[in-house]
């Protein structure tokens, strides 16, 4: 309950902030700067290191992959019928397409399932939705914000990722045992994530423009509140046969608000700011009443 009454806290701070004209207008880059490049590696070496995979979470694994293609594909097909701005539908295949499976995600397990079921969490949040952001997401910016873009620009602007760079990192790490004074210092680098990015989404978010941007706000969240996590029980449920808790939990990460961080990456590629802040924005306190519907249905699976 803590986590979900801090991100209220702080997307209230950035709106605060931004009104009073305390913080200059330039906050956000500054913000979002140190997420990329110091909370995110931080993020990844820790957590990477002390993950446990397992073989037969692949399905969890995979839901975050296939929510993103999933995204991508619709997007981009309407993007074109409706001769859609490329920086808008980047916009939406990178927010509406990702998931917060970490700073929402965890919270809410714990809170529906229990704490035993957190690992399922970071396994959706390490081995998916962080990984699909570190590669795809990128290529997804570069791609529609700088229109086109050689393979070798794309593969160098992956690579050059400061998160992807500690994610190769945190694997190579992985043997090593780390000192208890390294694991402190990384949590507290890492924490700076939650708090400085609602700040920056708070700072950018304005309603005065809710008519122009209305529809495909509408669109990405429809598709990642409701119609991503059924395509996903359709997929794992219906199709796969997939049952018990561990799918229950999946599913239930698969409907998560979007990813705070996506957000971050697509403000910075400059695709369509005013529309991500609100994504983000109306889509987190939002979730909280769709994952409750969620559950509820969910807890009626096998």
């Amino acid at each position: 309950m803590a986590n979900i009454i801090l991100l209220a806290i702080c997307l209230a701070a950035g709106i605060g902030l931004r009104k009073t004209g305390r913080f200059p207008a330039a906050t956000p880059a500054a913000l979002n700067g140190f997420i990329i490049h110091i909370s995110l590696p931080a993020l990844a070496i820790l957590h990477i290191h002390n993950l446990k995979i397992d073989p037969s979470l692949a399905l969890t694994a995979a839901m975050a992959w296939l929510l993103f293609g999933c995204a991508w594909t619709l997007f981009a097909i309407a993007g074109k019928v409706l001769n859609m701005d490329r920086r808008r539908i980047g916009a939406l295949v990178l927010v509406a397409g990702l998931g917060n499976t970490s700073f929402v995600g965890l919270p809410m397990i714990e809170a529906y399932y229990g704490k035993e079921y957190l690992g399922i969490g970071i396994i959706a949040d390490q081995l998916g939705s962080f990984m699909v952001l570190s590669t795809l997401g990128i290529l997804v910016a570069t791609l529609y914000s700088s229109g086109s873009t050689s393979p070798r620009q794309m593969a160098r602007k992956i690579l050059m990722f400061p998160p992807f760079q500690a994610l190769i990192l945190a694997f190579f790490l992985r043997p090593l045992p780390f000192p208890a004074w390294s694991v402190v210092i990384l949590e507290k680098l890492g924490s700076t994530l939650t708090p400085l990015a609602l700040v920056s989404v708070g700072f950018q978010l304005q309603f005065g423009g809710l008519r122009e941007v209305l529809r495909p706000l509408s669109a990405g969240l429809a598709y990642k509140l409701l119609l991503g996590p059924a395509l996903i029980y359709l997929l794992y449920v219906t199709l796969l046969g997939a049952t018990g808790t561990v799918t229950q939990v999946t599913i239930f990460e698969a409907a998560m608000a979007p990813m705070i961080t996506a957000g971050i990456i697509a403000v910075d590629h400059d695709l369509e700011p005013p529309l991500v802040a609100m994504l983000v924005g109306i889509g987190i306190p939002l979730s909280f009443v769709t994952l409750h519907f969620c559950h509820l249905f969910l807890t009626g699976m096998p």
